[in-house]
């Protein structure tokens, strides 16, 4: 298998009230790139004018609109096909606010071109001058977003999860429900999400964020309120997917049992309390114990559960051995008779994630 390199190496750029800073970004990106997919996600400034004046000067640039505005993500599906569709074999989703420095491209992909990663992606938390530049409102909401992306997608080892700033193998990229995926801002966690259920590799780059004057299009409170009850519903279909459709382990039974034993003992504990209080009689210590054991249990199951399923984040690249994702069909022939017969065949089909 050939190694991809930065001359097969494409990116897309989802714009979106960006004529300012978009001409500069453009320019940063390495010459080795041969092209990039600006998609104009109905832009309501003149980013047309300068995205048609950028293609003209650059022969690289492919400019792709949007009539509607889909979102961050349905701008960066449009890119990504349209890369596929050209034969990259390595796709780098940039955002068009100029924080982030197209330069740092060939180490963004180096994982991936040495065959360690199927998709990479910025982290601005590990070092600590660039963290302590970041707001301080924008910190405590990525760290918390984090954490709940490490639930929802299992993928434990990283962090930064909103981070923009990535890198994916095209093939693995073909396999993932892109139509599907989140349109709008919470497009990155789902992309995790996405990709912990093919067993995907994901690692994270450090790198430094540059912050201006620039006013992030991700709200704060909106983040609050929506990513929350997302996050919660991948991770139910995360531990269903992968520990109960697709295969069952030790990890699903202490799963279960740990769940049955807390809430079991939680809920007799409550029921016994309650009685207690209303006869005004304290609860006997066997009466503790029978609430209290099943709940110790319970926690110490799911513990192991949790260790497990940390462990499990830490995967090979895929992109490599690709048919490790591909199904055999049956597909129809035509018989020396005429008669529709079925052979069956290798055929790449995407993953079957529900929602």
């Amino acid at each position: 298998m050939q190694r991809p390199s930065l001359s097969n190496t494409a990116v897309v750029i989802p714009c979106f009230k960006a004529a300012d800073t978009i001409a500069t970004v453009i320019a940063d990106i390495p010459p080795e790139i041969r092209r990039i997919y600006c998609v104009n996600d109905a832009s309501p400034d003149n980013l047309a004018e300068v995205l048609t004046r950028c293609a003209k000067e650059d022969p690289r640039v492919h400019v792709m609109t949007h009539e509607v505005n889909g979102g961050v993500g349905a701008a960066t599906v449009t890119g990504y096909k349209a890369a596929i569709s050209g034969g990259a074999k390595i796709i780098v989703k940039i955002d068009s606010d100029g924080q982030m420095d197209p330069r740092l491209i060939p180490a963004l992909v180096e994982p991936i071109i040495q065959g360690a990663a199927d998709y990479v992606k910025g982290n601005r938390f590990f070092d600590i001058a660039s963290v302590q530049q970041m707001p301080v409102l924008r910190l405590i909401g990525n760290a918390g977003l984090s954490f709940m992306s490490k639930l929802s997608s299992g993928l434990w080892h990283l962090f930064d999860p909103t981070n923009g700033f990535t890198a994916i193998h095209a093939d693995v990229a073909g396999i993932l429900p892109l139509d599907r995926l989140h349109k709008r801002y919470f497009f990155e966690s789902d992309m995790l999400f996405r990709l912990g259920s093919v067993g995907a590799c994901v690692r994270d780059v450090p790198m430094e964020a540059a912050y201006g004057d620039e006013k992030s299009g991700l709200s704060e409170l909106d983040a609050l309120l929506k990513f929350p009850g997302l996050h919660l519903r991948n991770l139910f279909k995360r531990v269903v997917y992968n520990y109960f459709l697709r295969g069952f382990s030790t990890a699903s039974l202490n799963l279960l049992v740990g769940l049955a034993l807390l809430i079991g003992g939680g809920v007799f504990g409550m029921a016994q309390w309650m009685e207690s209080a209303r006869l005004g009689v304290p609860a006997t210590a066997g009466t503790v114990m029978l609430s209290a054991f099943p709940i110790l249990i319970g926690v110490q199951l799911l513990l192991s559960f949790l260790n497990h399923d940390v462990a499990a984040s830490q995967r090979e690249a895929i992109h490599t051995q690709i048919g490790r994702v591909k199904v055999l069909r049956a597909q129809p022939r035509e018989s020396a008779h005429g008669a529709a017969e079925t052979e069956t065949r290798p055929v790449r089909v995407k993953p079957r994630v529900s929602g």
